[in-house]
């Protein structure tokens, strides 16, 4: 599974989100995501894929592609 599939499965997993609202140039505020729900996100990210994204800084402006180009920075290094 790609990274954006994993975060993809988890949003929609554990905030019910849409599949089909789920796209790179969507918002995170637009799926329902506010800065509790974010940090809950990291935790799950951190957990499942095993990486360290304490110094990612989101917030709910950002976009799922942005937060997917965060996270897959961390995944490879």
């Amino acid at each position: 599974m790609s990274t954006s599939e994993e975060i993809s499965a988890l949003l929609v997993a554990k905030f019910g989100t849409d599949p089909g609202a789920i796209r790179p140039d969507v918002p995170l505020h637009r799926l329902r995501l506010d800065s509790l729900a974010l940090e809950e996100l990291r935790l799950l990210i951190e957990d499942r894929l095993d990486v360290d994204l304490e110094d990612v800084a989101l917030t709910s402006r950002d976009t799922v592609g942005r937060l997917v180009q965060a996270v897959h920075g961390k995944v490879s290094a």
